[in-house]
């Protein structure tokens, strides 16, 4: 990217007020667009334009990909990745340590390019490059530990020597989404690379710009070119093209579209990974700090505008405090700054686009008709963004209307009390999904208990979800409809190899030796099996 200067952005033509002149709209350098669209494998001759929801002005226009140009980038991978596979586990930890510095000291121009794309506030775009330096720290620092080779105990002790090795699968295909458009395109990615990977990435069509920044940054942090290919399409065509040629898929996104790629996965009798959608659930107990949970609870429902898989739809809140809450909670939220610019001052900025404001509109409108209050919000603001839609709060929702068991995606939550947390448990439980959960109490020890019993693959205690999502050594994924498979820590590593177990046997065979019959071999692993049993061997 172009170094920044005293007048203007480093990405941008334009000031960074986004108080500017109306009718001024916020334009990326061409130079930078093409260094960046170049990096694509696309010859279709095709190009589709990307708006920036901020103001709707044309941010870029992106080659497509053929299927020929994700086999050629699979081509490509694949002669990368045999020579990566043999590079040192060091060699791999000091690149990704490189990149670590690397995306903090050039987090300004990140944070630009995530916001001119999807319209996020800038205090959320931050959680993305943060993500990423988390993420290659922590697999920089521990990917030796988690591929080594381990030794198990073998059939015949001192006789029979075992080594389980975890090698690459080759080629991952990754398909990532437009609400984390920095961090989805790399983070599931890193893991890939350290376990000796290379990568074919499908980032979403609104925010390619942020996938192919990331490529750029792999690359300077010293990468080899060819190991991370980017091809560019509809679903469709590109992204079916990916399954049929990867080894190992890796898709973050909605659970019908997850459904399409497990089964095409299975077809091939490839793995997969798949963070999908969710309908989360917050409790707020009867001991909860309520101005902490009033607090959380604003982060948990609106940060970057409710766009995230992990974003919290239904709140639980116990009967005793729910009058307090409600009035904390509402009173936060009526004090946010809205608004669609680079500021770090915007508390929530735009939704991406018409169909995600159509899809909370039509959630909250139906709520309202069949008889839910509207504490807070409801409405569009065209007059901030294109697609600027409220923080929305409501009351008395039932199942019967569309946002009780659907997810939004969007900045609405639902308001329920409960009188005791057996109840709250169970209507948390409630519906197909399970992917994160929140518990606010004071007593710690009682919300771990609680937390157990919630059906979800992450809960966070006192927080809304960064607390889990940020502790890069804990695994992160859905029970149910929310997905199947763990990014982060050791699980998210060890997904993109195969187990190897190679058994050296000594001095003798597993079968007769020296002259023995089949029966006196059959009586003596008999014996031997009934000794190691009274020795508590395994």
């Amino acid at each position: 990217m172009s170094a920044p200067n005293s007048e203007n952005h480093p990405l941008v033509d334009g000031p960074l007020d986004p108080e500017h002149d109306a009718g001024a709209s916020y334009v990326l350098e061409p130079g930078d667009v093409a260094a960046l669209t170049g990096r694509l494998v696309a010859t279709s001759g095709e190009a589709h334009e990307v708006r920036s929801p901020i103001d709707g002005a044309p941010l870029a226009h992106i080659p497509q990909s053929s299927e020929a140009d994700v086999v050629e980038a699979f081509a490509r991978a694949r002669r990368a990745q045999a020579e990566w596979a043999t590079t040192t586990y060091g060699h791999r930890q000091r690149l990704l340590l490189r990149l670590h510095d690397l995306v903090l000291d050039r987090q300004d121009e990140i944070i630009d390019l995530i916001v001119l794309e999807s319209g996020k506030a800038r205090k959320h775009a931050f959680d993305e490059p943060l993500h990423i330096a988390l993420t290659a720290r922590y697999y920089g620092r521990t990917l030796a530990d988690h591929l080594a080779s381990e030794r198990k105990p073998g059939v015949l002790p001192g006789l029979t020597r075992v080594d389980v090795n975890h090698v690459p699968k080759g080629v991952v295909g990754v398909i990532s989404p437009w609400n984390y458009p920095f961090t989805m395109a790399l983070c599931d990615g890193l893991a890939a690379l350290a376990a000796g990977n290379a990568v074919v990435a499908k980032p979403d069509a609104q925010t390619m710009l942020s996938g192919l920044f990331a490529a750029q940054l792999l690359e300077e942090a010293g990468f080899p070119k060819d190991l991370w290919q980017v091809v560019a399409g509809p679903g469709s065509r590109v992204g079916t093209s990916i399954i049929g040629c990867a080894d190992y898929i890796c898709f973050t996104g909605s659970t019908a579209t997850g459904k399409l790629v497990a089964k095409g996965c299975a077809e091939r009798l490839i793995g997969c990974s798949l963070e999908l959608g969710g309908k989360n659930p917050m409790l707020v107990l009867a001991d909860a700090d309520i101005e902490k949970a009033a607090e959380g609870a604003v982060r948990a429902a609106f940060s970057n505008g409710g766009q995230l898989c992990v974003s919290i739809e239904r709140m639980y809140v116990a009967d005793a405090i729910y009058d307090r809450f409600v009035e904390r909670f509402v009173s936060r939220v009526q004090a946010m700054s809205l608004g669609a610019g680079l500021s770090w001052d915007i508390d929530m900025g735009t939704l991406v686009s018409a169909a995600q404001v159509e899809t909370a509109q039509k959630h909250v409108d139906d709520a309202v008709a069949k008889g839910a209050r509207l504490l807070t919000g409801g409405r569009a603001r065209p007059d901030l963004a294109p697609y600027f839609f409220e923080p929305t709060v409501l009351e008395g929702v039932t199942s019967d209307m569309t946002c009780f068991g659907n997810e939004t995606f969007g900045p609405v939550v639902s308001l329920y009390r409960f009188g005791d947390e057996a109840e709250a448990i169970a209507r948390a439980n409630e519906g197909d999904y399970g992917l994160n959960a929140s518990i606010y109490s004071r007593d710690g020890a009682r919300a771990r208990a609680v937390a157990r019993q919630v059906k979800a693959g992450t809960v966070n205690v006192n927080e809304a979800f960064s607390a889990t999502f940020a502790s890069l050594a804990a695994p992160m994924g859905g029970m149910r409809s929310s997905g199947m498979g763990r990014r982060q820590g050791r699980e998210g590593l060890l997904r993109y190899t195969e187990t190897q177990s190679v058994a050296t046997q000594r001095v003798v065979p597993i079968a007769p030796s020296f002259g023995m019959s089949d029966r006196a071999y059959a009586k003596t692993m008999t014996l031997g099996l009934r000794l190691l049993k009274k020795l508590g061997r395994a």
